[in-house]
């Protein structure tokens, strides 16, 4: 059977793991990190890089690297404002006002970019288990709406991943941890501080059954707010001391950037750390550098309100599950702003307890998604993962109002059925708004979009009968069709304001992927045949040196060769250089086989010549000893024939 892979498509960093044995374990990637960077990058040439290799060059390339794009999933323009001023590269509106970034002219939707790391995570794998992945559980924040949650499953498809299941990250993680504690039920918080988002959720686990109680968060709160913080108060140090202000030079805010995320780091571990940043711009007087120190407390202090953004979600999701702090067994930190002391300290005076730190929590999540690949094809029978919505979901109706269909917090897969009617009299047709969030007004909750019904028989407004169903499946994401009971009419979703990607595009979308992985796989034999011929250009040049006396005509047969080789490099023909590399590699061989025949004779036929015996066996070329004498055992490691004499 296939594999199925558990991504945890993470906004800093995403990991990928696999069941091996019953046991999820991490896969690491090509560079031998368990880690890959969400990072995408274009080069000036146009290659794409991902992961590692885009990162490091982040700093000499801002505009064109794109980080944190998890953000953006899913996104309206109007809702970006906050999470545009974190990031160097430009951020424009879609054809529907949705969110995407421009590299080098041209507009890419967070789908594209996303599907660029699933796609470095499913070629991973693919190296790791020696076969190919087409499926895969890719994890989201809890708090991820419809339209997020459809972008990723829409990112996945483009990546050429057949998407099983979302599931939630805190999920996951709770999965990770109770896999080996099904003997007993425990109530679990999970507390997820991510790179970009912070969820909230209470799970009750115990007999291989994980339900979700409730679930809360915050999709604008997460580690990069906390680099922000840093880089504003370096920025603002800077301009105190030089009145210029960094944040307008792309280059040096990437600096700025990576420099705030190693400090926050540090920080973690020390009490303070210096920051020293030679070169970072220069006027009319010179170079200019950075170089200042920050001290934990004065980190933590610029943080409280970070801090404080922690305690509504938390406190709104033990509320829903009906519990108070007290009532609560363990607290798993997942995300890797967890490990800042002031996030666990905030989490121990909240609980009055502290939590539990026998989980990775850069990892758990991936870990957590490869238990659910287990579970959906068979490989792990003793689980049942039972999820909610996070959101409320309801049709906006006359005056602007919302009616709920699904409140928040429901076990999914979950379906929602009312009966509506007309506002006028002979209305002929209605438009269904979907809402997803707590407010009463329509215009202060998130519009899933709109779709008509039409051909509805006149009638007296009030009369027609109208049934709107929801439906949300295992990986919540919402249907809606609206059906006229009297004609039988019915309709389903179009999300005319949606982020959502028609078809056409993502079809589009999953050719140029296609193309792109055709591309990287051509220029990476072609880098393995330019590697292969200067391999082979060193050896022969070596064997001329170290062997003086080589045949005059090999000897010049051999430099033509390599000259002609060389010629050819230079040209990227890969034909001509891998012609001229199997000629060299023939003529190399000839001087081989010429040097040895000159030393086979200097040394007058196998007279002299040593034979290696392993321990027990004949030397070569003799018959084995006959039954007697010493049996036929060969008390030596080798012996010199000729000599007349064993030697040890």
């Amino acid at each position: 059977m296939a594999k199925v892979v558990g991504i945890d498509l993470g906004t800093t960093n995403s990991v990928v793991a696999i069941l091996e044995g019953g046991k999820p374990v991490v896969i690491p990637n090509a560079e031998g990190s368990r880690l890959t960077p969400s990072v995408v990058a274009f080069t000036k040439t146009g290659e794409r890089l991902v992961g590692e290799l885009a990162k490091r060059q982040a700093v000499v390339n801002p505009e064109n690297t794109v980080y944190s794009i998890k953000r953006f999933m899913g996104r309206f323009m109007t809702e970006v404002n906050e999470e545009m001023k974190l990031v160097p590269y430009q951020v424009v509106a879609g054809p529907q006002g949705e969110a995407r970034v421009r590299l080098q002219g041209k507009d890419y939707t967070p789908q594209e970019i996303s599907s660029m790391i699933l796609q470095k995570l499913k070629t991973d794998a693919e190296r790791y288990l020696g076969e190919s992945v087409t499926k895969a559980v890719i994890t989201v924040p809890a708090y991820f709406n419809d339209a997020q949650r459809t972008a990723t499953k829409e990112a996945g498809q483009v990546a050429g991943l057949e998407v099983l299941r979302i599931i939630n990250e805190p999920t996951a993680s709770c999965m990770a941890y109770g896999m080996d504690k099904q003997d007993e039920t425990l109530t679990i918080l999970v507390f997820d501080l991510g790179g970009g988002t912070f969820d909230v959720s209470i799970l009750e686990a115990g007999g291989g059954v994980f339900q979700v109680k409730a679930t809360n968060g915050d999709t604008h709160l997460g580690g990069d707010n906390w680099d922000q913080l840093l880089i504003d108060w370096m920025a603002e140090k800077f301009k105190a001391q030089n009145g210029i202000d960094l944040r307008k030079d792309r280059m040096a805010l990437q600096r700025l950037k990576e420099a705030a995320e190693k400090a926050k780091i540090e920080l973690s571990q020390v009490t303070q750390t210096n920051i020293n940043l030679p070169f970072i711009t220069a006027d009319a007087s010179g170079a200019k550098h950075l170089d200042v120190t920050i001290t934990r407390s004065e980190f933590e202090k610029m943080s409280l309100n970070l801090v404080e953004r922690c305690a509504n979600p938390t406190r709104q999701a033990i509320s829903d599950a009906g519990l108070t702090p007290e009532k609560i067994d363990r607290i798993l930190l997942v995300g890797g702003a967890t490990r800042m002391p002031m996030i666990q300290e905030f989490v121990k005076r909240f609980f009055g307890k502290d939590p539990h730190k026998d989980i990775n929590p850069d990892e758990c999540v991936a870990l957590g998604a490869a238990v659910q690949a287990g579970v959906l094809v068979g490989e792990v029978k003793n689980i049942v993962l039972v999820d909610v919505t996070p959101l409320s979901l309801g049709v906006e109706v006359l005056g602007g109002y919302v009616e709920k269909m699904i409140e928040r917090n429901t076990a999914i897969p979950t379906s929602g059925k009312k009966v509506f009617t007309t506002a006028a009299d002979s209305q002929t047709a209605v438009e269904v708004h979907v809402i997803q969030g707590e407010r009463a007004m329509a215009g202060d909750n998130k519009s899933l979009g709109k779709f008509m019904l039409t051909d509805i028989p006149p009638a007296p407004r009030g009369i027609p009968q109208i049934e709107v169903n929801f439906e949300i499946d295992s990986n919540g994401i919402l249907n809606v069709t609206a059906k006229d009971l009297a004609s039988g009419k019915q309709t389903g979703i179009r999300l005319t304001g949606s982020t959502n990607l028609p078809k056409t595009e993502i079809d589009k979308m999953i050719k140029e992927s296609e193309a792109y992985a055709e591309t990287d796989k051509k220029k990476k034999e072609e880098a393995e045949v330019k590697s292969q011929a200067d391999s082979l250009i060193y050896t022969t040049e070596k064997t001329l040196k170290d062997i003086p006396n080589v045949d005059s005509a090999l000897k010049g047969k051999a430099e033509e060769g390599m000259k002609k080789l060389k010629e050819a490099m230079d040209s990227n023909d890969m034909n001509r250089i891998k012609s001229e590399s199997e000629s060299l590699k023939q003529v190399l061989y000839e001087v081989s086989s010429s040097v040895y025949a000159q030393a086979g004779a200097a040394a007058g036929g196998s007279g002299g010549k040593t034979v290696w015996t392993p321990q027990g066996e004949h030397p070569v070329g003799n018959e084995p000893s006959s039954p007697g004498g010493n049996g036929g055992v060969i008390d030596a490691d080798y012996r010199v024939e000729g000599d007349g004499e064993g030697k040890k």
